[in-house]
């Protein structure tokens, strides 16, 4: 197992007795990561890594229920709620131009086109049409930026540099 794992999700809870837990998806391939076959790592809150494969998923009220094949009632993997759920490195796909992973975006300067520098982003959400990058200010309130074409420019995960135009009312 490598040392670069990258984070796919949250297990928050179990489903049912036969092994199944509740993941929050942290990933904008969820239908990729959990899908049969698929090679993850839980990483517990005390630094535990447990390799594990998917038996099988499915999407249920903006989660996703899986079930490992590692598990196979609710007394194997209750332990588990709370944990990380981590994909290696050499699972992650090729993206297209103008994709980026959530761990390429997180720690991104943010400037906007004037050249003030608004902070740095410190983690995403997806509440729903799009996304929208949290991003923190060395002093202040937190700013919530939606990831629209209007307002993210450019993003250039080389220099760790996203350059966006604030709308009226996101200040």
């Amino acid at each position: 197992m490598s040392d670069r794992l990258y984070t796919v999700g949250k297990i928050v809870n179990t489903h049912g007795i036969r092994g199944e837990l509740k993941i929050v998806p942290q990933t904008d391939f969820p239908e990729l990561r959990f899908e049969k076959g698929s090679e993850l790592v839980i990483e517990t809150p005390d630094g535990r890594r447990i390799p594990v494969q998917v038996e099988s998923s499915r999407i249920h009220k903006n989660m996703v229920l899986v079930k490992f094949k590692q598990f196979n009632d609710i007394n194997e993997c209750e332990k588990y709620k709370g944990s990380m759920l981590k994909v290696e490195e050499k699972y992650l796909a090729e993206l297209d131009e103008d994709e980026y992973y959530y761990h390429e975006i997180i720690g991104c300067a943010v400037v906007t086109e004037d050249g003030q520098q608004l902070g740095t982003i410190t983690e995403i959400l997806s509440p729903g049409a799009n996304d929208v990058w949290v991003v923190k200010p060395a002093i202040g309130k937190e700013l919530l930026l939606p990831v629209i074409d209007n307002v993210v420019l450019d993003v250039d995960v080389a220099e760790k540099r996203v350059l966006v135009r604030l709308m009226e009312g996101l200040m």
